[in-house]
């Protein structure tokens, strides 16, 4: 009789633990799917903030561009001026 009760008592012991195990288990796979999709939202917004920057940069590098050329066509005109000033 006491082996039947200890069996039971054992039986019943390890099926609390592998209950406590599965749920434990499932908390640490929703913890780490939560884990991935913040990971994921966080590169998406780091993706987006990195295009949106290099496209500001990319306009101020045109802009300055635009400026450096001007600056050149009225060197160019100046230049072209003293020349036939010269003559």
């Amino acid at each position: 009789m006491k082996d039947i009760i200890k069996t039971a008592i054992k039986k019943v012991t390890l099926e609390l633990v592998y209950q406590v195990v599965d749920e434990r288990t499932e908390e640490i796979i929703s913890e780490i799917k939560e884990i991935k999709k913040r990971q994921e939202d966080d590169f998406r917004y780091l993706i987006q903030k990195m295009d949106s920057d290099i496209g500001q940069m990319r306009s101020e590098v045109r802009s300055e561009l635009s400026q450096l050329n001007q600056r050149i066509d009225t060197i160019i005109q100046m230049l072209m001026s003293i020349r036939q000033d010269r003559k």
